[in-house]
């Protein structure tokens, strides 16, 4: 008998198990749906379910304005779920700001308390899985923000997407039959980026010369600090096993140099790239010091093309510009001059002619 019970026992169990493990799969009635967008590396991703319209009257109704007891759960004041079924949730993959609160990275339950037709809050809570808002616990909240909805074309099944992408920021929007709830998310791009370098070279990545070009240039361009940044170059050049002086090290260090005020090394290390330089690189080298209005090292790595290379109409084009840059009229004509000599490229001879019409040359 004991064993004819185990055995009955353990067949319920077995069946129990077969039937909590085997149900099927079949369509929703609310179908799931997720968005993501990128604002520098980081990801925000947006996962929720689609319910439609269905001629109900949404704003104040279906979904009711305020916080509500929802009659099940242990929640006595529920904001709106964002959606329908399982907790709406929003993921960054870094630190990042909504409507200018922080927030971590990570991944959160997303409720909006819709508090009238134009105003709503948005509630971020650290409760990521439980289902819709039935055991909201205002104690969770990791941010809340306020923002305020707006018009919006008929969008029959729920919505989210994002808009307005920028560099830093995206707009993402929930829309729902004649109405939106936009709100802004903000990431610090340089600071997340420059964090994530910092921790890569601690691994293999930091084994790679270009890759320390890489990121001194980066934080050099976008804000980061230059001490560091030039830190970052001077390995790249030299001193470590994967070190090498390159013409691109070599710029990248001198514009650093610029941008902190020291010009003295600044042409100096310009200088050494120019030695090293192919006559594309020294030609590009030129227009920069122009732009530096550095004009009589623009006038040296010019020459240093046309020495090296005479019948070439470019070069020639191109000292020409220095001069006119640095004023000097006589000189720069001449040289143009000396390019339509020498058979140029349609767009070398326009230039040419362009700046000896300016010159009242031609």
């Amino acid at each position: 008998m004991k064993t004819t019970i185990t055995s009955f026992v353990l067949c319920f169990l077995l069946c129990v198990s077969f039937t909590a493990n085997a149900q099927l799969e079949t369509p929703r009635g609310s179908q799931k749906a997720a968005v993501m967008q990128r604002v520098g590396t980081t990801d925000i991703t947006i996962t929720y379910s689609r319910p439609s319209v269905n001629d109900r009257e949404i704003w104040g109704k279906l979904v009711p304005y305020g916080m509500n007891n929802l009659g099940f759960g242990t929640s006595k004041a529920a904001p709106w779920r964002a959606g329908a079924n399982e907790n709406t949730t929003i993921t960054f993959t870094h630190d990042a700001k909504i409507e200018g609160e922080s927030i971590e990275a990570g991944t959160y339950g997303l409720h909006i308390n819709v508090k009238d037709a134009d105003n709503a809050t948005i509630i971020l809570s650290k409760d990521k899985d439980a289902w819709g808002s039935y055991f909201y616990d205002e104690a969770k909240d990791a941010l809340r923000a306020d923002v305020k909805l707006t018009d919006n074309e008929h969008t029959e099944l729920l919505t989210f997407d994002f808009h307005d992408v920028k560099a830093n920021s995206a707009i993402a929007s929930l829309k729902w039959g004649k109405r939106a709830i936009p709100f802004k998310v903000e990431v610090d791009v340089t600071e997340v980026v420059l964090e994530d370098i910092r921790a890569q070279f601690k691994g293999q990545k930091g084994f790679t010369r270009q890759n320390w070009e890489q990121a001194a240039n980066f934080s050099m361009n976008n804000g980061g600090d230059l001490d560091e940044a030039l830190g970052w170059i001077n390995s790249a050049l030299e001193g470590q096993f994967f070190s090498q002086k390159t013409v691109n090290g070599l710029a990248i260090k001198s514009q650093i140099l610029q941008k902190k005020g020291d010009m003295k090394g600044y042409g100096k290390t310009m200088d050494e790239a120019a030695a090293m330089a192919n006559p594309n690189q020294i030609n590009r080298m030129g227009y920069a010091m122009i732009t530096a209005k550095d004009f009589d090292r623009a006038v040296k790595y010019f020459s240093m093309n046309v020495k090296s290379d005479p019948k070439n109409a470019n070069w020639y084009d191109s000292l020409g510009e220095a001069y006119k840059a640095k004023g000097d009229k006589k000189t720069a004509i001449k040289h143009f001059k000396k390019s339509l000599t020498l058979n140029p490229a349609a767009n070398v001879k326009a230039n040419s002619e362009k700046n000896l019409k300016e010159l009242g040359a031609l």
